[in-house]
């Protein structure tokens, strides 16, 4: 058996839906798990629903209004006969979801968060599921919640794999199509979720359970470049990257392929394949066991919108291990995510990703006892297989914070 991974740019449409169909067919498609994430930019919108339900209740209907809308143009342009069955299926959904609206008294902005956004997912594929039926592409549509067992660590949800792996074991036939969601999962009736872009993770985990021959990420690039060709020019394809290379650019914020990704692939040696819905004749890029990347290039890793944190004690006394310790207890209970840390006698600096809007209540709680700094909306650049020419690349023009490297690997914080 084979896993398929479609994300949202791959369904953002009736047009890609239908493209969908025609990478089954290309791809003699019959023994397949189908992974399929929210369509287009659905979960922003429906991150905007929650935001709106908690500050601006007003404009509630307008949101979800807004999100039911596109839904319904997509299936309207993929079936002729709107008294199919999906369309009753769109109004039970949003009937659902405004029940759960109405009647919940949670303020757990995350719970509530895993809730709503997962119906991006649910609605993408019992849309796409639909749509293949109808053109005599037969599937199973099977309910992530009820096959992925997590924790309750809302928004980014731990696995539990012996519950996980008995589930979907029990449920996913191995000789047809299944088509399932990305990103959601579920605990006791509850919906979570696994973190954004969690659908490649998704893939992973049944991949794992089904001991599947292999799995492939469809996207609307050629593979895995060397760099994101929305920032910089003249990328190159890597025709194929080991499990290691990937995992440290993922590690490191590389945003095609999801961190959590790799390792249950590796685990049993199942190859990722990334290849483009586009050009269907290409091979893209395999991750594999093997060499590190081919061709072998400097890697380019951007991630924006960071905050770079200079700590040091009031009474200028060392930063040692029981300062750092306290440090770090604060920045996961405010769920943190570090990028970079690098310490010396009197400080001690970190480059965080305030995913969660926590990063003010961090600041209070240890400013009493600390000296912070801090620089917000700066970019943290990596480099991995860096060379003089690659650094100047990136430095050139720009104003830079810090420059941290090791044998294969340099890292850049800039303005």
């Amino acid at each position: 058996m084979k896993v398929f991974k479609f994300g949202g740019a791959s369904v953002k449409d009736a047009d890609s839906v239908k493209n969908v169909a025609n990478v089954l067919k290309h791809e003699n498609a019959t023994d397949v798990l189908i992974v399929i994430s929210a369509m287009g930019k659905m979960t922003n919108a429906f991150e905007k629903v929650v935001l709106t339900f908690f500050n601006d209740p007003p404009k509630l209907a307008q949101e979800i209004a807004f999100v039911k809308a596109f839904h319904q143009t997509i299936i309207s342009n993929l079936f002729e006969n709107e008294s199919h069955p999906i369309f009753e299926v769109l109004e039970a959904e949003f009937k659902t979801l405004n029940n759960f609206l109405d009647e919940n008294t949670s303020k757990d902005y995350s719970y509530v968060y895993d809730q709503v956004v997962s119906y991006g997912e649910v609605l993408s594929t019992k849309i796409v599921s639909a749509y293949l039926n109808e053109i005599g592409i037969k599937n199973n549509w099977l309910d992530a919640r009820l096959l992925v067992r997590t924790d309750t660590y809302y928004r980014s949800a731990k696995v539990n794999w012996e519950e996980t792996e008995s589930a979907i074991i029990t449920s996913v036939s191995t000789n047809s199509i299944s088509i399932t969601q990305g990103f959601i999962a579920g605990n006791n009736g509850t919906t979570t979720t696994l973190g954004r872009e969690g659908s490649d993770f998704t893939a992973a985990i049944f991949a794992y359970c089904l001991n599947a021959k292999s799995v492939t990420i469809w996207k609307d690039v050629e593979g895995i470049l060397n760099a994101h060709p929305k920032y910089f020019s003249n990328t190159v394809l890597l025709n194929q990257v080991s499990y290691k290379e990937a995992t440290e650019m993922a590690f490191y914020g590389a945003s095609v392929i999801h961190p959590k990704t790799l390792k249950p692939l590796e685990n049993k040696l199942i190859p990722l394949v990334v290849r483009s819905f586009d050009n269907l004749n290409s091979n893209g890029t395999t991750v594999q066991k093997g060499e590190d990347i081919v061709p072998k290039t400097p890697c380019f890793i951007q991630k924006k919108q960071q905050i770079l944190v200079s700590i040091s004690a009031k009474d200028f006394s060392f930063m040692v291990e029981h300062n750092i310790r306290d440090i770090f207890q604060q920045l996961h209970g405010h769920k943190l995510k570090v990028s970079l840390i690098q310490n010396s006698a009197l400080s001690f600096s970190v480059c965080l990703e305030d995913k969660y809007d926590t990063f003010k209540q961090f600041y209070e709680e240890l400013k009493n006892e600390f000296k912070i700094s801090y620089n917000s909306d700066v970019t943290l650049y990596t480099i991995r297989h860096f060379d003089d020419a690659s650094i100047h690349r990136i430095v050139n023009g720009k104003k830079v914070y810090l420059k941290q490297s090791s044998r294969e690997t340099i890292q850049i914080i800039t303005e």
